[in-house]
This record gives structure tokens, sequence and C-alpha cells, in this order.
């Protein structure tokens, strides 16, 4: 953390689940992309080896969000991390039914995920009251 974010901030619920949500989908992605980075038997590359990769992505800008948010004091801009943080989640939500799709074994491990992001929401909702 840098010296602007506020210390009681990694004791916020919504900042705890984020992190774990991070942790998962790292795990995750891991697991998958051992199954879908060999090539079809046509020689081309699996696509949904990419979707791997962005639950990542998304899941790695989770926590910046909700410093941004914590940190921000003019309504408006707050507001603009705010929509960046709920896109973020519900692309998180796509992108883990897309990967359930996929020919993999991990793929079984995507409702955890999907049920982190319920909670996560919940606990967004509740913090967002706070603000």
């Amino acid at each position: 953390m840098n010296s602007n974010t506020p210390s009681n901030l990694s004791e916020l619920p919504v900042y705890k689940k984020a992190i774990e949500i991070l942790s998962l989908s790292q795990r995750i992605s891991m697991y998958l992309s051992h199954d879908l980075s060999g090539l079809k038997a046509d020689g081309t590359e699996d696509a949904d080896i990419y979707f791997s990769g962005d639950i990542v992505q998304q899941s790695v800008s989770l926590v910046p969000e909700i410093v941004n948010v914590e940190l921000e004091r003019y309504s408006e801009r707050k507001y603009k991390h705010i929509a960046s943080l709920r896109r973020l989640t519900n692309m998180l939500y796509k992108n883990s039914y897309r990967l359930e799709k996929s020919n993999s074994n991990g793929k079984d491990f995507l409702p955890i995920l999907r049920s982190e992001l319920k909670k996560f929401k919940k606990l967004q909702r509740s913090w967002l009251l706070t603000l």
C-alpha cells in the first residue's frame, strides 16, 4: 500500500474480499492455463485461455478502485470509480461463465468464484452506503 492509503482500509470487509477474489482468480487461472495452453488438433490455440487472463486482470483492478473511492474527495469522481468497480465485478461474472464452457477440469472451481463475487457485491452495497 502506498503512503496515501488510509491505514484502516485493510480492515474494510470489501477490501478483504477483493484480496480473496484476486487470490482465487489467480489460482483458477493457473489451473486452467495448464489445460488450455496446448494447441488443438488443427494447430490453433484455445480462445478460452484469454478469459483466464481476463479474470486475473479484472481482479487485480478491484483493489485500486476501492482505494480510489476511499481517497477521492469529490463525489463526481468518486462515482466514476464506483461505476468502474461495478463494471469490473460484472465482467468477472461474465468471464467466469465463459470459462465454464471451456474444455478444462478447472471449470469446476468457477462457481466458487461466482459465489465469492456475490458476497463481494453484497459487501460493496453496504460499503457504498457508508460513503
